[in-house]
């Protein structure tokens, strides 16, 4: 009697171990495979896979998006759905994703999602949002750093698109204006802030357009690109 009861405080201690060791390294390891699925996409991107991308339908309805976890990032390893419509870089603050189209899962556990169907980089308003993680490295994170002044560089492989920020600030997550397109050229950057209470957003407006050359993409490290 005693020897089964020694047996099976032994399993209970061993499955809280595991427990509390998954609760401890959940954030590192999901952190992990994140930036194994931004790499991903980011070796895949060319002009054909962009231009595969804008011809494909993405998923908007940012009442779908939930918090980030495990089976989202496996998912979107697995099935790898998401199409790349380019590449976001603010040097600053050491970030280079992925732009992906719509918001899907898939989209958002990779880089930044496109927030409108018809939207088009270098007109208009071109808003992107993306998950906050822990890690800051990771994702839209990194934009809690930024400030205004610094540069927000986006390209299609066609072209890089230079926008100086000018607006930062936490709203609130009802604030859709932000989303809606603009005759001002800009880009407008959107993660949570607070717990997911409140939102960062910020914005920066068109100073530069430039032919993407080698020179000019490697800001994005992909010089490689183009020859």
């Amino acid at each position: 009697m005693r020897k089964a009861r020694r047996i099976i405080l032994t399993i209970l201690a061993t499955i809280l171990l595991l427990i509390g060791l998954v609760l401890i390294f959940n954030e590192p390891i999901k952190g992990w495979l994140v930036q194994m699925n931004q790499e991903n996409k980011m070796a895949k991107i060319s002009p054909k896979s962009i231009e595969q991308a804008n011809k494909s339908k993405g998923d908007f309805d940012f009442s779908k998006v939930k918090s980030i976890d495990m089976a989202q990032i496996g998912n979107s390893m697995a099935n790898n759905t998401a199409q790349t419509l380019g590449v976001l870089a603010i040097p600053s603050v050491k970030m280079r994703l992925p732009i992906l189209k719509g918001l899907s899962d898939a989209a958002l556990s990779s880089g930044g999602g496109t927030m409108r169907p018809d939207q088009k980089m270098g007109q208009g308003n071109y808003p992107l949002a993306g998950h906050y993680m822990t890690n800051k490295g990771i994702l839209f994170s990194p934009i809690e750093r930024a400030q205004i002044g610094q540069k927000v560089y986006l390209t299609d492989l066609k072209k890089v698109y230079t926008y100086k920020i000018y607006y930062k600030k936490v709203v609130n997550p009802y604030a859709v204006w932000l989303v809606n397109n603009t005759k001002k050229k800009m880009v407008t950057l959107i993660t949570c802030a607070n717990g997911g209470i409140s939102r960062w957003a910020i914005r920066g407006k068109l100073v530069k357009t430039q032919k993407a050359t080698s020179k000019t993409l490697k800001i994005f490290d992909l010089e490689d690109m183009v020859k």
